[in-house]
């Protein structure tokens, strides 16, 4: 019975490459994945958009998570992908690609196969991540796509694509 009840406990997380660490988010919060395609600029836009997508007749912005955390911009190669994820931005749901290297695989993890983010040795803000999560023998940065998407910077990104399409 015991055994039962942790295996319902699972979370499922997608895992994904960005400037060589591995990342993961919560499978609920993704809604496809993409091949990187033609990406529209938009001007007057944070460095880290890299710019807009029509997603079957909706815009999309896309986001490029490596330069979002301050590293250089990912480099398009045929592995590079567009992760749609639903975002709350206080209180609406709203779609955004992540720019990524590559996906990896879909993970299950326990609640205690998750550990608090360490304060030191990460490329990114602590605040990012909703934890690690330990796989084998290395970690999964876990994150907490909400806060890396914070509203201040989404709102000024969609209200200037929005914009863009008038």
């Amino acid at each position: 019975m015991e055994a039962t009840r942790e295996v319902a406990n699972q979370i499922q997380y997608l895992t994904f490459h960005v400037a060589g660490d591995e990342y993961a988010i919560s499978i609920l919060r993704v809604r496809e994945i993409i091949e990187y395609d033609t990406v529209t600029r938009v001007p007057r836009t944070p460095e880290f958009m890299r710019g807009v997508i029509n997603l079957r007749g909706s815009i999309v912005p896309v986001i490029d998570l490596a330069a979002k955390f301050g590293l250089p911009e990912t480099s398009v190669t045929s592995r590079t992908c567009i992760i749609i994820v639903e975002v709350n931005l206080d209180g609406d749901e709203l779609l955004i690609g992540i720019m990524t290297d590559d996906v990896s695989q879909v993970l299950d993890l326990l609640p205690s196969e998750i550990e608090p983010a360490p304060s030191f040795g990460l490329q990114i803000r602590v605040d990012y991540l909703l934890g690690i999560g330990k796989v084998d023998k290395k970690f999964v940065l876990i994150l907490d796509i909400d806060r890396v998407l914070s509203t201040s910077q989404l709102l000024a990104t969609t209200s200037v694509s929005a914009e863009f399409t008038q």
